[in-house]
C-alpha cells in the first residue's frame, strides 16, 4: 500500500527489508546489550496500580481452569485488594461458554475491584461477545516488530498499521474502549512504526472522546531497565517516548513483561518509575515460557514505593495453598514471600541473631504482614542457637520465658542431633522428630498453633 494515500496523519516508515535489529539480536548468539548514553528522568505517577491476566495469559500455560476455580481465585484477588483498587482489573477470555460463564459468575459478585476486562481477536464476532457481556474495555493484539509484521503477517508496515487503526475504529463504533496490546515492542522500530501507530491511536481516541489505553508488551522479556540503554530494549526510553512524543498520559500506559531474562520484576518497577501507571501480572508469575510478572512481587514492590493502600497480604499464602491443591502446582520452597522456606533459617549463626532480635535476619514482620512467622529448621549447622530458636518457635513463649542456648535441655537435644549426622544423615531434622526427642528428654515442648 502506498503510504502517501494513507488517511492518517502519522505515517509508518515503510522499508523494503524488515529491520530485525540483527546487531542486537544475532540469532546464533545471546542478544547483545547496546547503550547510546541517553538518559530519561524518573517520573513515578502519583497513582500506580496492578492489572492481572491470570485468567487469560496465565491460564494459557496451564491446564484449563474450571469456573469454580476461576471464581475462587477471583475472590482471592478481591480479598488481597481489600477494596483499595490497587488490583484494578482482571483480564478474561470470552471464547468458550465456560469462559463466559466464569465472567458472569465473577460479575455477579458485584465487587468494584478488580474490574473485569477482556481480550479478543479483532473481528466482528468477538466485538459482539464483548458487547453481549457488557464489558466496557477489551484488549486488542497489535504485533509491532518486523519479526511479526513481515515474517508472520506478511504485510508492509503501512498496511499493518492501517489494519490496526481500522480495528480501533471498529471497537469505538461498537461503544467499546480498546486497549491496544503492542506485542513484541522491545524488538520493534520505535520511530518507524510504534510512534506513528500510537500517535494515530491517540488521534482516534481524541476524536471519539475516549482515552485509549496502551499496553507495552515485552513478549520475549528482552526489555532492560538500565539508563543509557538503546531502543528498542530500553524501558525508560519506551515509556518516556510514548509520554512525551505521543502524548499518552501515565494513566493510559501499562507494562506487560515476561521473565525470559530474569528481569521481569525489575522491569515492571522500572515502568512504574518512568511514568507508566499500570503493570500487568499473573498469580505466582504463571505464563508462557518463563512466565509473567508475579502478582505477589508487585504487591511488595508497591508497598515499598507507596505504602498508602491497606491491601491484605495475609491471603497470599492461602492462595498459594489453593493453587497447589487445585492444579498440582509445585511452588519453589525458596520463592520469595510464598515459598515454604522463604523466611527459614538453618544456620546457627542466623538463628542466634534471630533469638536476639528477629529483625536481624528478617527484613520485615512476616508474621504480621504475610501471616508467615520465621521458620527455624535444624540440621548439622544449626548448633545450640538453632536448636534453642526452634524450641522457642514451637513453644511460642514470650521474650521473658525464652529458652537460652545454654539450657541443659538444648545441650541434650544438640547431642542427639550430632549423633544423627555422625551416623551419616544428610537431611534436615523434621519438626516431628525434634518434638519427640525433646519431649523424651523433658516433656516441655508442645506445638503451638
Amino acid at each position: 500500500m502506498d503510504s502517501r494515500k494513507s488517511p492518517y496523519a502519522y505515517q509508518a516508515v515503510d522499508v523494503m527489508e524488515p529491520n530485525l535489529y540483527g546487531e542486537y539480536f544475532p540469532y546464533s548468539q545471546v542478544p547483545v546489550l547496546s547503550f547510546d548514553g541517553g538518559t530519561t528522568p524518573m517520573d513515578l505517577p502519583e497513582d500506580i496500580w496492578i492489572t492481572d491476566t491470570t485468567f487469560r495469559d496465565g491460564q494459557q500455560s496451564m491446564s484449563a481452569f474450571t469456573v469454580e476455580q476461576i471464581t475462587a481465585l477471583f475472590d482471592y484477588l478481591h480479598r488481597i485488594d481489600n477494596k483499595t483498587g490497587l488490583i484494578r482489573t482482571s483480564e478474561f477470555f470470552l471464547y468458550s461458554e465456560k469462559d463466559r460463564k466464569a465472567v458472569r459468575a465473577c460479575m455477579e459478585k458485584g465487587v468494584e475491584f478488580p474490574r473485569i476486562t477482556s481480550w479478543i481477536r479483532a473481528n466482528a464476532s468477538d466485538f459482539e461477545l464483548v458487547k453481549e457481556m457488557e464489558i466496557s474495555e477489551t484488549g486488542l493484539l497489535m504485533s509491532c516488530s518486523d519479526y511479526h509484521i513481515f515474517k508472520k503477517l506478511k504485510m508492509s508496515r503501512t498496511a499493518c498499521m492501517e489494519m490496526y487503526l481500522d480495528v480501533v475504529k471498529r471497537a469505538l463504533d461498537h461503544g467499546i474502549r480498546p486497549r491496544c496490546h503492542l506485542e513484541d515492542i522491545t524488538r520493534a522500530d520505535f520511530y518507524g512504526f510504534v510512534l506513528p501507530l500510537v500517535q494515530n491511536i491517540q488521534a482516534l481516541g481524541k476524536e471519539a472522546g475516549v482515552q485509549i489505553n496502551i499496553r507495552l508488551c515485552d513478549t520475549l522479556g528482552l526489555g532492560v531497565p538500565y539508563q543509557g540503554a538503546a531502543l528498542p530494549r530500553s524501558i525508560p526510553a519506551l515509556i518516556h517516548g510514548l509520554k512525551t512524543l505521543a502524548g499518552v498520559p501515565s494513566g493510559a500506559l501499562e507494562w506487560h513483561g515476561h521473565n525470559d531474562y530474569h528481569n521481569v520484576v525489575t522491569n515492571a518497577t522500572t515502568a512504574w518509575l518512568h511514568g507508566a501507571s499500570a503493570v500487568n501480572t499473573t498469580m505466582f508469575g504463571i505464563g508462557e515460557r518463563t512466565g509473567n510478572c508475579p502478582l505477589e512481587a508487585m504487591l511488595i514492590e508497591y508497598s515499598q514505593l507507596k505504602q498508602d493502600k491497606k491491601i491484605d497480604l495475609t491471603f497470599l499464602y492461602e492462595m498459594r495453598v489453593f493453587f497447589e491443591r487445585e492444579f498440582g502446582y509445585v511452588m519453589d520452597p525458596k520463592r520469595p514471600f510464598v515459598g515454604d522456606d522463604f523466611n527459614m533459617t538453618k544456620a546457627g549463626v542466623h538463628a542466634d541473631g534471630i533469638m536476639k532480635c528477629e529483625a536481624i535476619y528478617n527484613s520485615f514482620d512476616t508474621k504480621r504482614i504475610l501471616n508467615r512467622p520465621v521458620v527455624i529448621k535444624v540440621n548439622q549447622t544449626s548448633g545450640l542457637a538453632g536448636i534453642a530458636a526452634w524450641m522457642n518457635n514451637w513453644m511460642g513463649e514470650s521474650e521473658t520465658k525464652k529458652i537460652s542456648k545454654k539450657d541443659p535441655l538444648v545441650f541434650q537435644v544438640k547431642t542427639w542431633v550430632d549423633e544423627q549426622y555422625d551416623k551419616g544423615r544428610t537431611t534436615a531434622i523434621s519438626d516431628e522428630e525434634l518434638l519427640a526427642v525433646t519431649n523424651r528428654f523433658s516433656g516441655r515442648i508442645k506445638a503451638v498453633d
